[in-house]
């Protein structure tokens, strides 16, 4: 898993849901999704912020997710094919070109 990627959730309360990577956590194996397992912080007044109750994304583990192919918009597992992450099921090429 890597940021910017597109997975699905596979079990919890937001099974089945959508959303994009925004942090992975390798040490503690987790990932942040946007969109997906939100919490509610009570947070207290400072001078830059007013205070009240926010909502953030919270990290669920990495095997709850499981990535979804850009081409057939289905979970899928990856393989490798000359060092590229590649769809098990359609063989389109998962990492995008930087």
């Amino acid at each position: 898993m890597k940021k910017g990627d597109m997975v699905i959730i596979l079990s919890g309360k937001d099974k089945g849901k959508k959303g994009k990577i925004l942090r992975v956590l390798p040490k503690k194996g987790t990932a942040v999704v946007e969109g997906v397992n939100m919490i509610k912080k009570h947070q207290k007044a400072t001078q830059n912020f007013k205070g009240g109750i926010i909502e953030r994304p919270n990290a669920l583990r990495i095997p709850k997710l499981m990535l979804v192919c850009p081409r057939c918009h289905k979970p899928a597992r990856t393989g490798k094919v000359d060092g590229k992450r590649v769809c098990v099921k359609c063989k389109e090429v998962v990492d995008k070109e930087k």
